[in-house]
């Protein structure tokens, strides 16, 4: 039964990230970030945690004033 709560989680941490990618894509850097940080909560493992870090890094380079991790 583990295994099975551990392979859903897994494969939703998997949707949020794609669906973070298409938030990142259309420019809606908050649920993209919102997206990231809930797969990397399901999954540490996730793609969506450097994902996330490259988003920070790059809002707060771009964004100093709008942007407060």
């Amino acid at each position: 039964m583990k295994s099975e709560e551990s392979a859903s989680a897994v494969e939703l941490a998997e949707t949020l990230y794609q669906q973070g990618n298409d938030y990142r894509r259309a420019g809606n850097f908050a649920e993209a970030i919102n997206c990231y940080i809930e797969a990397a909560r399901m999954d540490p493992e996730s793609p969506a945690v450097e994902a996330k870090k490259m988003l920070d890094d790059i809002m707060a380079f771009y964004c100093k004033d709008m942007y407060n991790p």
